[in-house]
């Protein structure tokens, strides 16, 4: 070939690479093995998944990135999309002056994480739907939950001029708001110093605990697992009239109003009212796991009988909602039911209830569950305990709420069919746990863990999630955490040494990968360039990975020395230690973890 033929294939190569780089983005979401991001799969958006190859091209035609995070299960997330995804003239914003990217958040769990604080320190509230604007370096810039349409095109046009005016200062100021690494100090682990946490948390706890309703804040209302299992710890060694009447307070509002669905079983997110009437009504399998084991431990702790027959009720859910057909356990059902009305699964018209119970029996549920008042919801009412029944008036309504069952309306609410692996570790904690000594549960749980080693690893790599015949590879700490928790607690429960041998080698392969000298990483290979190490995890509506780790890694060590484990654990308990006297609240699962010897 001569050196001129050379020249001219060079050209038409460039040429066809500028041709590609410049090609528009078109929605790549379509079949998405992930339920959330294949229901943006028809958006007139041109959705791009977070991933490094999205952000190259946000850097090669120097566009920020709108990085818009949230589930299946989210109401206000399908609101976003039906009125500004779909509308044809916001999207046309969008894939001009930005890189769209869709993001299921329990697929990619420590950029959920750190978007969430971003927006908390940004504008002092977080939630979902996350609508994060990033520079093409990788720093946050911008972020907006919730917005009605008008005022989100208004919002995306005064950006996309920012950035095509100002894009230097916009980036400037991007890396300026970037936190700044955290103080790495380290404070030798002693008996005394875990008691001085401890005590500077219960103080914490009390100037936040909401004595009249129960839980915690005064507007709406969380379960906020982590906190009410460590209590329950707490109380169980000290024996406080105080705490345990609001552990009791806080468990019966949850249990009797309208957080926990009385028909169907199983807790729902949260309630946006301090009385916990008023959920939305995901239901988590995150939630439910981690409120099954509270209650069967409250029933020990607070010698409370009817906790243990919660616990067990939520156990059961589980098994009948979440339940994947081939092995292991879905991630949540949605707030809408399949006609797309939120709530539609849950709630009841005077009419309804009427047509399907006696008389008598709609007397006393209209008395109950203030059916005498207006609805609270579009679409009629919500079964719940408005006033306290009597014993033989409850044990009556457990019969009208059977004939209400028996309907199978709970099957209206579609599920967000992943089975992510550190949710399933939460589930194999709880039936092993709270299902001890029930041969169903016990049953669930050999097969959750056979499930789990066959299914959801390979390569002795954990996978973060499977969806359908598609494996997601990047399973984070929090997987691996949760994961080893439950198969350990399987080993032990069941003399399974199959799943402790499994739980030793995840455990090395986490601590490998997640922790250095500096603290923890929630995921292996963070894209987002403010990333920083972090000396211990707080924990929020999960428990703090870090600390489930070290719990586990204890455990281990207690049957099995192993020098090189016990020296990161040193060093990990004494970051968190330093970490948990600038923020005592958010740490509950570390007292747990910084104490040799102390209990999970």
């Amino acid at each position: 070939m001569t050196r001129f033929a050379r020249f001219l294939l060079v050209l038409l190569a460039l040429a066809l690479a500028g041709q590609a780089q410049a090609a528009p983005l078109r929605n790549a979401l379509a079949g998405h093995a992930s339920p959330y991001l294949a229901l943006h799969g028809q958006d007139p958006v041109a959705w791009q998944e977070w991933n490094a190859d999205t952000l190259a091209r946000a850097r090669r035609e120097n566009k920020l990135l709108f990085v818009s995070l949230g589930y299946f299960s989210c109401h206000w997330c399908h609101v976003m999309q039906q009125e500004s995804y779909r509308n044809p003239a916001i999207a046309a914003l969008l894939n001009q002056h930005f890189i769209p990217v869709k993001v299921d958040r329990e697929l990619n769990g420590a950029l959920d994480a750190a978007l969430l604080d971003f927006a908390d320190r940004l504008n002092g509230v977080s939630g979902w739907p996350l609508n994060a604007f990033v520079t093409p370096e990788g720093f946050p810039a911008y972020a907006v939950l919730y917005a009605p349409p008008e005022e989100f095109r208004e919002l995306l046009t005064r950006l996309a001029n920012a950035w095509q005016t100002r894009a230097e200062a916009f980036r400037q100021a991007a890396r300026e708001a970037a936190p700044p690494p955290e103080p790495l100090q380290f404070q030798a682990p002693t008996p005394a110093l875990a008691r001085e946490r401890e005590r500077a948390y219960l103080a914490a706890v009390w100037r936040s605990a909401d004595t009249l309703q129960g839980g915690f804040s005064r507007v709406s209302k969380f379960p906020m697992a982590p906190h009410l299992a460590r209590l329950l710890e707490i109380q169980a060694r000290e024996r406080d009239p105080r705490l345990a009447g609001f552990l009791q307070l806080t468990l019966d509002q949850m249990a009797r109003r309208g957080l926990r669905d009385h028909v169907n079983g199983g807790f729902f997110r949260y309630t946006v009212d301090p009385d916990w009437h008023t959920p939305h009504f995901e239901k988590m399998l995150a939630d439910n796991a981690q409120l099954a084991l509270v209650y069967a431990r409250a029933a020990e702790v607070l010698n409370r009988p009817d906790y243990r027959l919660l616990a067990h009720e939520t156990l059961d859910f589980l098994l009948t909602a979440l339940a994947a057909p081939g092995g292991g356990y879905y991630t949540a059902l949605s707030a809408l039911d399949r006609r797309g009305r939120e709530g539609g699964a849950y709630l009841w018209t005077r009419e309804a209830l009427k047509a399907r119970l006696s008389a008598q029996e709609y007397a006393l549920a209209a008395r109950v569950w203030g059916l005498e008042a207006a609805a609270a919801f579009p679409l009629g009412y919500l079964p719940q305990e408005m006033i306290d029944p009597s014993p033989d008036e409850r044990a009556r309504l457990q019969a009208i709420l059977a004939k209400l069952r028996a309907l199978g309306r709970q099957g209206e609410a579609p599920p967000d069919t992943k089975i992510n692996a550190g949710l399933n570790g939460l589930a194999l904690s709880a039936l092993v746990q709270a299902g001890r000594g029930v041969p169903r549960f016990e049953k669930a749980a050999r097969e959750l863990g056979a499930y789990i080693a066959q299914g959801l690893i390979r390569q002795e790599r954990l996978m973060k999630t499977r969806a359908g015949k598609r494996f997601f590879p990047d399973a984070e700490l929090d997987d691996y955490a949760y994961t080893i928790t439950g198969l350990l607690d399987l080993a032990t429960a069941q003399d399974n040494p199959k799943a402790a041998v499994l739980a030793r080698q995840l455990t090395s392969r986490a601590w490998q990968a997640f922790f250095s000298q500096r603290g923890w990483r929630a995921e292996a290979k963070p894209l987002l360039a403010t990333v920083q190490p972090a000396p211990a995890l707080p924990d929020g509506a999960l428990p703090s990975a870090s600390a489930r780790l070290m719990t586990a890694s204890a455990r281990l060590l207690a049957s099995q020395p192993d020098f090189n484990l016990a020296r990161q654990l040193e060093r990990a308990r004494g970051l968190a230690l330093a970490a948990m006297a600038l923020a005592p609240f958010e740490h509950p699962s570390g007292l747990g973890s910084v104490a040799h010897g102390s209990a999970p």
